[in-house]
């Protein structure tokens, strides 16, 4: 039982890391990695490759599902010298993101997970939560309230 929590919680950070790096910008993704240090040796399973896939959609999010549309993905996998596997999946066609987050991936299972955390994701996070609240605090200012008057007539 307690092996079975175990294994959800590390699927949980997984998932969590990978879908962080996944929404990351390009630029800000790339100059934090830039500033971890040095690249560990890696070997390529599947290169970065294009691609697309379909998107679903609820209506109300509870209705049938629907196909919304297709949307570019990159894929790419790796594995690095003491064969830790690290996998990416990132919107769009940048290569070099995908490889990026397929090493930070693969990084994060490994005894270096605190320090790329420290390094690279913690920072992308508090950056990304401030530009989701800088976007909501322009949206809250053109919120208009509308109410009814009683007027008697009635």
């Amino acid at each position: 039982m307690a092996s079975e929590e175990k294994i959800g919680a590390a699927e949980a950070a997984r998932r969590s890391w990978m879908g962080l790096l996944a929404r990351a910008p390009e630029a800000r993704l790339r100059e934090l990695w830039q500033g971890y240090g040095a690249v560990p040796g890696f070997d390529w399973l599947r290169r970065p490759e294009v691609g697309a896939v379909m998107v679903r959609g609820r209506m109300g999010g509870t209705g049938a599902p629907f196909n919304l549309g297709e949307m570019t993905v990159t894929r790419c996998s790796l594995t690095l010298e003491d064969g830790t596997v690290g996998h990416a999946y990132v919107q769009g066609r940048d290569k070099a993101k995908a490889e990026a987050a397929a090493l930070i991936d693969a990084l994060m299972q490994t005894p270096a997970a605190a320090a790329v955390r420290a390094v690279v994701l913690d920072p992308l996070e508090s950056g990304m939560a401030a530009a989701k609240q800088t976007r909501a605090a322009k949206s809250a200012a053109t919120k208009v309230d509308f109410f009814t008057l009683v007027r008697g007539e009635d």
